[in-house]
């Protein structure tokens, strides 16, 4: 299966997002456009595995991975081109570094953070681009460290990073609107503390621009904020779903105990026509 399309039409948190829900393995491929960036006009790849996020490099001949390692010195360039010998075929190259004793858990981890999270997050800065994904290529194990993100993980670091909205504004929640929560539970993924205020608010009944009053922050960064909750598919953005106020339930009981009493001008009418009735039977009589 082969997926491909414009940033300007599916943006990359929405194609992470697509990639998870639908547990796909392959590769996808972003090609930046954007005149003002230092990523023009250059392919960047990031490897999905079920859904997961398992490696990420900005070339093809599987040096990626290498090159950061000998950049941080913990590998040499003689040791690097003996990796193919020392490792199986079908092993991460990362995992196959830990067994060896070359690398310990805690640089693996930092390996990664930086491959995927550190190169992917820049990604999001991208004003204009075009996305292919692949599900027909292989994933190269000399690019993979053994470790994996989710991608809604990834969602959220990188756009609480981004400085620049501009491509996204047209898909921030409307201000007016208030934003109602999908889920019955807490949510399992790391929010902030931002994130975190917001959803003490997801009932639907306080528009985005309260939020923002209630909390002291400037309306588009609760917008921004609640734009990524709603990618990771924790919220959505709803019109505001009205309260009755107390006066209108007070009002409602005192009308049930209420005992409606005749008007004025019925009692007058009923007693005319109750004397015109006497005066006449008298004078039957």
């Amino acid at each position: 299966m082969a997926i491909s399309g414009f940033l300007s039409e599916l943006s990359l948190p929405e194609i992470f997002q697509l990639l998870e829900q639908g547990n796909k393995t392959g590769r996808l491929t972003i090609k930046a456009k954007s005149p003002d960036s230092s990523q023009e006009g250059k392919d960047f790849h990031i490897w999905f595995k079920q859904g997961l996020i398992v490696a990420a490099a900005n070339r093809l001949d599987g040096q990626g991975l290498l090159s950061i390692i000998q950049k941080q010195g913990w590998l040499t360039a003689r040791a690097a081109a003996r990796i193919t010998d020392v490792c199986a075929t079908n092993q991460p190259t990362g995992l196959c570094l830990k067994l060896q004793g070359i690398l310990d858990a805690q640089q693996l981890k930092m390996l990664f953070s930086y491959q995927v999270l550190n190169q992917v997050c820049k990604l999001f800065e991208l004003q204009d681009g075009s996305f292919h994904f692949d599900s027909r290529t292989s994933i190269p194990n000399s690019e993979m460290t053994g470790l994996t993100a989710i991608p809604k993980e990834v969602i959220l670091k990188g756009l609480r990073v981004l400085r620049n909205w501009k491509m996204l504004e047209d898909k921030l929640p409307d201000p007016t609107c208030a934003l109602i929560n999908t889920i019955h539970t807490k949510p399992l993924l790391s929010l902030n503390q931002l994130e975190w205020q917001i959803w003490e608010f997801t009932k639907g009944t306080v528009s985005i621009i309260a939020i923002a009053e209630q909390l002291g922050v400037p309306v588009e960064k609760i917008q921004q904020a609640a734009f990524r909750l709603m990618v990771v598919g924790l919220v959505e953005e709803v019109p505001i779903i009205s309260e009755a106020p107390e006066e209108l339930y007070e009002l409602e009981s005192t009308m049930i105990d209420m005992k409606f009493e005749p008007s004025k001008q019925e009692n007058t009418v009923s007693q005319s026509f109750l004397n015109s009735l006497v005066g006449f039977l008298k004078n039957k009589v």
